[in-house]
């Protein structure tokens, strides 16, 4: 009995050390983060800061969590959607709630187009999203706080350096 039970235990013990490979931890990467740049309209040149700046996707709309909600800042980075080819976005400047708790901000929407690309990392981490041809379209009126956007990297496969300059 003594003998069955240590090779039982010897057993286990084979198969839980030869299942393992270095690869079961995912330490490689992530799907990239969209990254926009805010510039100055006059001085295009020069970063700009928005100021209380809110960024909600829709389906459904949601407040982006990748950055502080309501912050002033001049570049943050934004998750595009896996399942689709486009994803849309309300950029709000000067956000804020009203006594009702409705948003006072000025408005602006933009809607990502692309092509969504998988790829494998590993066993551990699977695979991620990378984003290639990107281009962007702009409902134009005459209240748009963002005058301009140019799109400095069409493929998204890293989040550290920016994709998109918008002028304000």
């Amino acid at each position: 009995m003594k003998r069955i039970l240590a090779i039982a235990i010897l057993t286990l013990m084979v198969f839980h050390f030869s299942s393992c490979e270095k690869d079961d931890i995912c330490v490689e990467g992530d799907t990239p983060l969209l990254v926009l740049g805010f510039f100055d309209q006059e001085d295009p040149e020069n970063e700009k800061n928005v100021p209380s700046l809110r960024i909600l996707a829709f389906e459904p709309i949601t407040t982006i969590s990748s950055f502080n909600d309501r912050t002033n800042v001049d570049s943050i980075g934004v998750p595009l959607r896996i399942d689709t080819n486009a994803t849309s976005f309300l950029l709000i400047t000067n956000s804020a709630d009203d006594e009702d708790g409705m948003e006072t901000g000025n408005i602006d929407t933009l809607t990502f187009n692309y092509e969504v690309n998988e790829e494998f990392i590993s066993r551990a981490c699977g695979f991620i999203a990378n984003y290639n041809a990107i281009d962007t379209i702009r409902q134009v009126s005459s209240e748009n706080w963002i005058q301009k956007i140019e799109i400095i990297q069409p493929d998204v496969t890293r989040s550290n350096a920016i994709h998109v300059k918008i002028f304000h």
